[in-house]
């Protein structure tokens, strides 16, 4: 027995350990605070990420090796208690019928606040509690979640869907808002059951930028003004960036720019081009580090990135179950511009003040909700 219960232990820590790896494909698990904390920049929650996870690992290795010298009869009794425990955990007593919604976000201080104000928007109009799921994933994991059920509601972009959601190629589509929109609502309908609200104002979509005392040196307006600065700066992309059609080969092909690249993780860049080790990076337009880190975002000339408004994506069963959340999320409709966004992104990210209050603060002020 205490062969086979090492065994048992040591096979307990590794799974552990699969857990919190789990978050780097977006799978959730113990991870997740690392994930954020490299994500943020966040010293703190990596640590508290780390220290949890080796925690777990310890607490489980002492309560094997505890029961390791123990009878049969005492190990199968803990057992079944603990699968008892286990699966009164998952029964409802109270018979709850109450309206209910599951509200997930990605990773990052914008899709929080967003999420945040579907919550204040859903309650304040309706008789519906809402649930909210931060830095649940990234978007695989998020799309896939909100298919099987496990969450309800979350903001999704027009460009995400038809780039990376959509099975289909929707085909060239002329790279205008109301356009990409209207294809996205459209094809993610027809393609999963999913129903995809009116967007608000602001784009997150991809830029270019630099730095703005270098921008200024070298009389940078827009992207294409780099073609005379390709071969003596250094960008430094993210892996996704580097490797999209609307990122680095689109910038090869319709800029013709060739940069020689160095790829990074997302907070490590924002670092990098501070500090002059690299001259020009992959942003998004309402990253809240562009106000922090004084860049100029150049102007996407020959049109290569596309839209991306955000929307709330829900399952069209929710929307025929609660018909009011539609009144209630298109409040935010045409609302919130990017600078706006971006404003309130720093607020969250380097001011570090709670995304709820942000958001509420934004809806008061807006006269979408009352005080």
């Amino acid at each position: 027995m205490p062969i086979i219960m090492s065994g048992v232990r040591t096979s307990s820590i590794m799974i552990i350990g699969t857990a919190t790896l789990a978050a780097l494909v977006g799978a959730g698990g113990l991870g997740s605070f690392i994930l954020l904390g490299i994500d943020r920049n966040n010293s703190a929650l990596i640590l508290i990420g780390a220290l949890s996870s080796a925690l777990l690992a310890v607490l489980f290795g002492a309560l094997i090796k505890f029961l390791q010298n123990k009878k049969l009869k005492t190990i199968l009794i803990s057992f079944i208690m603990a699968l008892v425990l286990l699966a009164m955990s998952f029964v409802s007593f109270g018979g709850n019928k109450n309206k209910s919604l599951v509200i997930a976000g990605k990773l990052g201080a914008e899709p929080e606040i967003l999420i945040n104000m579907y919550k204040e928007l859903i309650e304040d109009e309706t008789d519906i509690k809402v649930e909210l799921k931060p830095n649940f994933g990234k978007t695989s994991f998020l799309y896939e979640a909100l298919k099987s059920g496990s969450i309800d509601i979350y903001p999704e972009f027009t460009g995400t869907i038809t780039s990376t959601l959509l099975n289909s190629d929707p085909g060239d589509i002329e790279k205008d808002p109301e356009k990409y929109y209207k294809v996205a609502r459209d094809e993610i309908l027809k393609q999963d059951d999913l129903a995809y609200l009116n967007p608000s104002e602001f784009q997150n979509t991809y830029a270019l930028a630099v730095r703005e005392d270098f921008a200024e040196e070298n009389n940078l307006e827009k992207i294409s003004d780099l073609k005379k600065l390709e071969k003596s700066i250094l960008a430094g992309f993210t892996l996704e960036f580097n490797d999209r059609e609307d990122g680095n080969r689109g910038l090869k092909s319709l800029y013709d720019l060739h940069f020689d690249v160095k790829t990074m993780e997302p907070a490590l860049r924002y670092t990098a081009i501070a500090n002059g080790s690299i001259g020009v990076t992959d942003v998004y337009s309402t990253d809240s580090q562009i106000i922090s880190n004084k860049l100029k975002v150049l102007e996407d000339d020959k049109k290569l990135f596309p839209p991306y408004q955000a929307a709330p994506l829900m399952r069209s069963e929710s929307l025929e179950k609660y018909p009011e959340l539609e009144k209630a999320l298109n409040k935010l409709a045409g609302k919130i511009a990017s600078d706006q966004m971006a404003e309130m992104n720093y607020e969250v990210d380097v001011k570090g003040r709670p995304a709820r209050d942000v958001a509420r603060e934004f809806l008061i002020k807006e006269g979408l909700i009352d005080e």
